[in-house]
């Protein structure tokens, strides 16, 4: 028998079974407030393989562009119905798809306005800690101004931004490394 660690051995897939039962693929519920959208793509590993066993977390502020945290500023003005969180599952191909409202505005660094973006974490296995994205919308207004995307290399901006496929569907691919691997953030 050998003990050699190996990539599928590093973290999971076990920590996934304790996630379960937080998955939650509609972060909007009916009587949330906005635009509803919905986003949907593929988790690749370095060798452009599909990756079943990923969970990515979303957070995002509602359509006022407001966060449900009582740190939030606008807190009081926050839609009730709308919480900013969902745990999102893939599938055995890789896939992923869930829908929510489309985020407002919300003031970033020096109280510049940021384009509405949602911040993902994704988990899975071989990683210690979550990997942190974020998805910005192609045929949102304020991507070009965007304090955040703007620190992005723009030869690699296109890997944070959900193509419009039409009727509130958006297309955004997460690759982890490799040509094209998603811009990830250190905080």
């Amino acid at each position: 028998m050998s003990f050699q660690s190996t990539p599928w051995q590093t973290v999971g897939p076990y920590y996934r079974l304790g996630l379960e039962p937080l998955y939650r693929t509609d972060i909007a519920p009916a009587q949330a407030q906005g635009e509803r959208v919905q986003v949907q793509g593929q988790v690749f590993d370095g060798l452009g393989v599909p990756v079943s066993d990923a969970v990515l977390e979303i957070w995002q502020a509602d359509a006022q562009g407001i966060y449900a945290h009582p740190e939030d500023p606008r807190h009081a003005d926050h839609d009730p119905a709308f919480d900013g969180w969902g745990r999102v599952p893939t599938d055995e191909q890789g896939r992923f798809a869930f829908t929510t409202v489309r985020p407002g505005s919300v003031a970033g660094p020096k109280g510049q306005a940021q384009a509405p973006h949602l911040t993902v974490l994704v988990f899975m296995r071989g990683l210690l800690r979550a990997a942190s994205a974020r998805v910005y919308f192609s045929d949102a207004p304020g991507n070009a101004e965007d304090p955040i995307l703007a620190l992005v290399p723009a030869e690699r901006r296109a890997t944070l931004i959900a193509q419009a496929q039409g009727n509130g569907l958006y297309h955004w691919d997460v690759r982890m490394q490799g040509e094209l691997e998603t811009v990830f953030f250190d905080y």
